[in-house]
């Protein structure tokens, strides 16, 4: 296995597992790739073709091997591996925004990316400690919408909100007082979700509007990617 690595965060370089997410860095972060590997069990015909066009195009190197995809999948189903140069990006304060306080959960966190982009909600703010949005889990969570979504990570609450300005600010919570159905989000805003597991800390029912979504009380909560996907469908519904 010499010369391959399973993924840390340390790394300048992140992988795409899989020929879909592949073809979604190829489309909008092609200056940053690398080079591709296929695996031996990849059949040719029309999307390797395809493939193989848009690489010699861009003179990136396709390598046949089956050894990194020991080393970084465990998906029977994934036949094509690229990898890419770690890039920065800025947010527009002109947007809404999502914000992710202290997510943990990779694949969570790669869902709520892919949610976010099908509601035209490509800005995203991560709160410190936090999931590696470039760890390979929430690239192929996200389908690939890593890609068209601009994000930036910061050391706390208060930095993101000296950053960028005014706007309206929802924390989702489970106390708060006003009903995701009363929600009338201001044109620029924010909608702040918390951890998987404790959810947002305290302080946050003094900060904007603190929203509640309401469900019956036979759970004690909404999954993290569920709540965020009614809550970003419920903001921007007027917008379509």
């Amino acid at each position: 296995m010499a010369g391959y690595k399973r993924y840390h965060k340390e790394d300048a370089v992140s992988y795409t597992l899989g020929i879909t997410v592949t073809f979604e860095l190829l489309r909008f972060k092609r200056e940053y790739v690398n080079k591709v590997y296929v695996h031996s069990a990849m059949k040719q015909g029309d999307t390797m073709d395809k493939l193989d066009s848009i690489c010699k195009e861009d003179g990136i190197p396709v390598v046949y091997t089956d050894k990194i995809f020991n080393i970084l999948s465990q998906k029977e189903n994934c036949y094509v591996i690229g990898e890419f140069k770690k890039f920065q990006c800025c947010l527009d304060n002109s947007k809404p925004h999502i914000v992710l306080v202290n997510p943990s959960n990779s694949g969570n966190m790669g869902t709520i990316i892919r949610s976010a982009l099908g509601f035209g909600l490509n800005q995203m703010a991560v709160i410190r400690p936090a999931a590696d949005i470039f760890d390979p889990k929430v690239v192929r969570a996200s389908m690939g919408a890593l890609f068209s979504t601009d994000f930036e990570y910061f050391n706390s609450f208060s930095e993101y909100q000296e950053r960028t300005g005014n706007r309206g600010i929802y924390p989702f919570m489970l106390n708060a007082e006003t009903s995701l159905h009363n929600l009338k989000p201001e044109e620029v805003f924010s909608l702040v979700f918390g951890n998987e597991a404790k959810g947002l800390p305290e302080e946050f029912a003094s900060i904007g509007t603190p929203v509640v979504i309401p469900h019956l009380k036979g759970i004690d909560s909404l999954n993290l990617p569920v709540a965020a996907g009614i809550a970003m469908y419920e903001a921007t519904k007027n917008r379509f």
